[in-house]
């Protein structure tokens, strides 16, 4: 047996098994029995029914890699310009661009006015053409008028098709991208409950009825970042039970080791990561009958944030097995996700435990003729938890010569920040303050030096606060 092999049987990883065991664990028994966790090996999927939407309803699409993505990647940067930018000057290629747009919309106003005339107000080609109207207005910008024009063709398709007619879908989700082109959230949300009423009626089993739950998935996400709800924690459950669901119906049509099943999987680790993290209002107090089912989620989401880290921990095993069953047992992947587990663990606070896992996946590196390189980029640096792209603690940080903000600081072993300190000469602001509290607060995973945390000291943290 290998050293690293005996290294694992010794840190007893729960749930390192093969394929995914499935819990069928109702919404009722978790608002029933607060104390209940999930085994180890076990993975909670959802049911048939539908998941409680916090008064909407919605649509991603499913990765095809049959390995976990690559978590060191930075977000992609923000390249719009910003409110006090000139407009750019547009080139004669993006001039020409310009006209043949309006010539497209001229067109397309033409043979509406055609088809009105010869098929009636309800011509059965309208919400077509309707469509090719809406997009070509969304693309110059035109967001009201693209509005006005996705409308009537839902309309039309509801008149023609049918109150839950599939012609409606492009149009709903065309519409919803230029509501959110004009900062109209609520007006998305809305539609976003709509659209995935009309999916669940017309999409059966397959691709498409995944790709509308992990679609509507992140919504609920966006939807609680922007406060959409009054009380946050319900999108959160109902971030959690769309991935689980998509969960559930992939492994029911392609078996338990798909890699398709990665994508909400990660969608359900962030789901525990905002649970486990969350502080806000919840619902309990003098209300009205109309809050009587907030309180009933509440009790559900305490719950669930009681068992946030068995449940993310059973998770990432899942990502581990999966991983391990479709990478021929890739030594490089198995450091990945033993170091997300490890995260997880010295996140919540679970210092040996998460210690001992590090280590794990280092040695896992020592068989690799890279190894040193390897070890280098996945433990040479502190790194903020959580470090899982969509939840990541603090936003990017950015070139020292493009920044407006300049930090050095210390983190210790321990993962803790110490001596922080601003070293540029700009102004002082209520946003550069919070995230200076908030580095502050932020647990660190610490650099490790054969095999060992040590202390490190950072400098050129550099953010540019013009983009926030």
């Amino acid at each position: 047996m290998s050293t690293s092999s005996q290294s694992r049987k010794r840190l007893h990883l729960p749930g390192l098994i093969p394929g995914l065991i499935v819990l069928a664990l109702s919404h009722e028994t978790w608002a029933q029995d607060s104390a209940a966790t999930v085994t180890a090996e076990d993975i909670p999927l959802e049911s048939e029914q539908a998941p409680i939407v916090s008064g909407q309803e919605s649509n991603d699409t499913i990765g095809q890699t049959s390995t976990a993505p690559d978590l060191d990647d930075p977000q992609t940067a923000d390249t719009q310009p910003g409110p006090d930018e000139p407009a750019p000057v547009l080139s004669e290629a993006e001039q020409a661009q310009v006209i043949a747009d309006s010539v497209a919309v001229s067109q397309y106003r033409d043979v509406i006015d055609t088809l009105e005339v010869e098929g009636g107000a309800y011509a059965q080609q309208l919400p077509e053409q309707l469509l090719g109207l809406g997009l070509s207005l969304q693309q110059q910008g035109r967001h009201p008028e693209a509005i006005d024009a996705f409308k009537r063709g839902v309309h039309l398709s509801r008149i023609n098709d049918g109150l839950y007619g599939a012609g409606q879908l492009p149009l709903l989700e065309a519409q919803i991208t230029s509501h959110v082109a004009q900062g109209e959230f609520e007006e998305a949300d809305e539609r976003q409950t709509y659209l995935y009423r009309v999916q669940r009626r017309t999409m059966g089993v397959g691709d498409a009825r995944v790709n509308a739950l992990m679609q509507q998935a992140q919504w609920q996400r966006q939807a609680y970042e922007l406060g959409l709800s009054e009380y946050g924690f319900t999108r959160l459950l109902a971030m959690w039970d769309l991935y689980r669901q998509a969960l559930t119906d992939i492994a029911d049509r392609e078996g338990e080791n798909s890699p398709k099943l990665l994508e909400p999987l990660y969608g359900m680790l962030r789901s525990q990561y905002l649970i486990a993290g969350f502080s806000g209002e919840m619902a309990s107090g003098g209300f009205t009958s109309e809050a009587f089912g907030a309180r009933q989620e509440e009790n559900r989401f305490n719950a669930y944030k009681t068992s946030a880290y068995k449940r993310g921990q059973s998770v990432i095993n899942a990502i581990y097995n999966l991983n391990q069953q479709n990478s021929d047992g890739n030594k490089l992947q198995s450091a990945r996700d033993l170091r997300m587990l490890g995260d997880w663990q010295f996140w919540h606070g679970r210092k040996e435990g998460a210690l001992t896992t590090y280590r794990t996946a280092i040695m896992e590196l020592a068989e690799r003729d890279d190894a040193q390189e390897q070890t280098q980029r996945l433990f040479g640096n502190a790194e903020p938890l959580p470090n899982l792209a969509g939840v990541r603690a603090l936003p990017d940080t950015g070139s020292p010569e493009q920044a407006d903000l300049l930090l050095e600081f210390g983190v210790t072993a321990g993962g803790r920040v110490v001596d922080l300190d601003r070293v540029d000469e700009g102004p002082e602001s209520s946003k550069i303050n919070r995230l200076m509290r908030q580095l502050r607060n932020t647990r660190f995973r610490p650099r490790f030096e054969e095999g060992e945390p040590v202390d490190s000291e950072i400098t050129g943290w550099a953010y540019d606060t013009s983009t926030w």
